[in-house]
Formats: structure tokens, sequence, C-alpha cells
């Protein structure tokens, strides 16, 4: 799996100019489940998020988990994560999990992030999304399992 984390005050996702989804503070999670990825690497990845220390502790370092502070999290699929841009100027996206299995395990991944005590909300998979932000830091942290 692969995501891009964004430390956010807050963060939105609209789909035909409703929202359907909100966080802040606390996460932004784009991820993409990549060919080959498994139920275990979605809990594994929820698991590794939840526990990561990149928001401020009293003296200003990142020394908190999203869990030690109460935040939220928004979740929205984002199979471009997958781009391949290695030829030409077109991107790939072969490496990416077929549409089925990528929704299946975005599914799992958001699941297990909210078991974890997370509030947790999520963009609608497949869909042409709006997604709004106020970055924190900024602080974003791209993550490959």
């Amino acid at each position: 799996m692969r995501a891009l984390i964004q430390r956010v005050s807050r963060a939105s996702v609209r789909v035909d100019g409703q929202q359907i989804g909100q966080c802040g503070p606390g996460l932004l999670i784009l991820i993409c489940a990549m060919q080959g990825d498994t139920e275990a690497q979605a809990a594994q990845m929820a698991a590794k998020i939840a526990k990561l220390r990149i928001f401020k502790d009293d003296e200003g370092r990142m020394n908190r988990s999203i869990l030690d502070t109460g935040g939220s999290a928004l979740v929205v699929s984002q199979f471009t994560l997958a781009a391949d841009t290695a030829r030409g100027n077109r991107p790939g996206f072969s490496t990416a999990a077929a549409p089925d299995e990528g929704r299946r395990l975005y599914e799992i991944f958001a699941a297990n992030l909210a078991a974890s005590g997370i509030a947790t909300q999520t963009g609608s998979f497949g869909a042409d999304m709006a997604v709004e932000l106020v970055n924190d830091g900024p602080v974003t942290i791209w993550i490959d399992l």
C-alpha cells in the first residue's frame, strides 16, 4: 500500500458539491492499494499511521501520534499515487490494484484506522472528488509498505 499523509488543521471532501467527509485537526490520508497488496498490509498501514509521531508535544517537538492527540482522520482513495512517470510524459497506473481489490483494501484500511480509536471519515471510492485542506506545518509524509 502507498499513502500520502498530511497533518491538517482541517480537511473536507465533496462529491457533486455535497460534503461527504471531513476531519480536523488530524490527518488527511490519501491511500492507494497496489497490485499484490494484502489485507495484512492494509491493517499494518493503518497501525503505522495511527502510531506515527508527527504531532507536536508541549515542547514543540513532533513526538505525539494522532492517538495521543485525539485527532480525527479523513481517508481518501487516490489511485494516482501509483503513477509511473519513468517513461514519456503520460503517467501509467498499471501498478495500482484492480478497482474491486483497491476498494476492498481501502475499506479495510479505513475500518482498521477507525477500530484503533481514531474518528475516521472517508471519501467515495472511484468518485471525482474535491478535497480541501489546511495543511498544518506543513507536514506531508509518503509511506510505502
